[in-house]
């Protein structure tokens, strides 16, 4: 294993063979786009919706809580990645192990964690499908439309070649196209609401519905904006690519390129929700984009430039789950590491994801329900709980006092976006069908 400290081990790793673990050469721009990736999804052009529901007092101030929140629970994943002087937590779940013990660390973090990575995965598939569809729709009016079934196979389709890329290093050009693109079709969302100006009769007041309706639909706004901010469950992996001494721990580094993350994230989020809402008020759709129907090329590509960015996304999301089935299937069932390895194990992810993407195009409220039981653990409070356990701070000093702080909002945010996404579900379920 190649290492720029010879005395640093790796906790719990059963694959030294694996690649990932002779590539520690990343810089910190590297961490920065990898996060801006993993973190900024298509969800960000549903803000100005959850705007709607919170209004500008209620929404803002959560956006902003939400955002310092997780810049908190990043730094303390990133300060514990080397938490054991000589030793590197290179993966959430051996955090995790060290944190919670060897037999309990597992359970507690690994399904949250698989959650949100497959979850986002089956996601981005279906996202990528309907924007292909979006924009072969805008591109070309007279062409033939295929269903969006055939647009979410093709979309899954690059992904059977980009997997066979061995490791976060390697995937470092698309993850860099796809925050580019990110930052792109985040600023035509809110330059477009800008140019355009307040709708006729623009009313920020709180939208008309029954007060139980109402209570359901807050809940679920504030999961879209908790499910904003799901980097973390990618962080320490990305984390392990950066070279690590004495003189110049991995921490250092990759706290550069995570603020450099939370920038970027904070000029993509704060402008599209905020002029979005300006804009169109209690009126604006569920993608913000769909408000803006001119002019049609550059909501077209928008459209474009969510796919790349879902490509990228899909990758990050991917590798940690990569490693981990290429881990198991040597460990339990003793397959020889190498290129037939790689190319079965992740062929096979790829596959279950798109079977689903394509079987359940509604997955997206899916998510929404058990995303409660990922999201929020991941990026909110298991970060705490772990610092606190770890650390153990002096009771009701400022740092007990802010991770128990976040754990309590975490708690809440995970059963609110649970509970609201669950109502989606009933409610939407009558409109639900199969390969659409």
């Amino acid at each position: 294993m190649v290492s720029t400290s010879p005395t640093t081990e790796v906790a719990n790793s059963d694959g030294n063979w694996i690649e990932e673990d002779t590539s520690r050469r990343a810089k910190w721009w590297y961490s920065t786009f990898h996060i801006v990736t993993a973190m900024i999804g298509a969800g960000v052009l549903s803000l100005p919706y959850a705007m709607a529901y919170l209004g500008w007092g209620p929404g803002t101030l959560v956006l902003a809580i939400l955002w310092c929140m997780t810049l908190n629970t990043m730094w303390q994943m990133i300060q514990l990645h080397e938490c054991v002087p000589g030793t590197r937590f290179d993966r959430y779940i051996d955090l995790g192990r060290h944190a919670f013990g060897p037999k309990l660390g597992p359970w507690i973090v690994l399904p949250q964690q698989l959650i949100v990575q497959v979850g986002c995965d089956i996601v981005y598939m279906v996202t990528g499908g309907k924007c292909l569809k979006k924009f072969m729709e805008m591109a070309c009016t007279n062409c033939t439309q295929l269903k969006q079934s055939y647009w979410i196979l093709i979309f899954g389709g690059i992904h059977f070649f980009l997997s066979q890329l061995p490791n976060f290093n390697s995937v470092a050009g698309v993850s860099l196209a796809a925050a580019v693109m990110s930052l792109s079709y985040s600023t035509i969302a809110w330059v477009g609401c800008l140019a355009r100006g307040q709708i006729d009769n623009v009313s920020y007041t709180y939208k008309k519905t029954s007060s139980a309706d109402y209570m359901f639909r807050v809940f679920n706004a504030l999961g879209q904006i908790s499910s904003a901010f799901a980097g973390h469950a990618v962080a320490l992996e990305i984390q392990a690519t950066i070279p690590s001494n004495p003189e110049r721990p991995s921490k250092e580094t990759m706290w550069k390129g995570a603020l450099g993350a939370y920038f970027i994230n904070a000029i993509c989020y704060f402008p599209v929700a905020l002029i979005g809402y300006w804009a169109l008020g209690q009126d604006v759709d569920d993608n913000v984009l769909m408000n803006l129907k001119k002019p049609a090329w550059l909501i077209a590509s928008a459209n474009l430039m969510v796919v790349i960015h879902v490509i990228g996304s899909y990758q990050v999301y991917a590798m940690p789950v990569f490693a981990l089935l290429e881990r198991m299937m040597v460990k339990k069932m003793n397959f020889p590491p190498g290129i037939a390895l790689r190319l079965i194990a992740r062929s096979s992810y790829v596959a279950f994801t798109l079977f689903v993407g394509v079987t359940f195009p509604f997955f997206g409220d899916l998510l929404g329900f058990f995303g409660g039981f990922g999201f929020a653990p991941t990026s909110y409070f298991l970060p705490s709980i772990m610092w606190l356990v770890i650390k153990k701070p002096k009771r009701f000093s400022a740092k007990w006092i802010i991770n128990w702080s976040c754990i309590f909002v975490g708690v809440f945010i995970m059963l609110a976006s649970t509970i609201g996404g669950f109502r989606n579900i009933i409610a939407d379920a009558s409109t639900y069908t199969f390969y659409t």
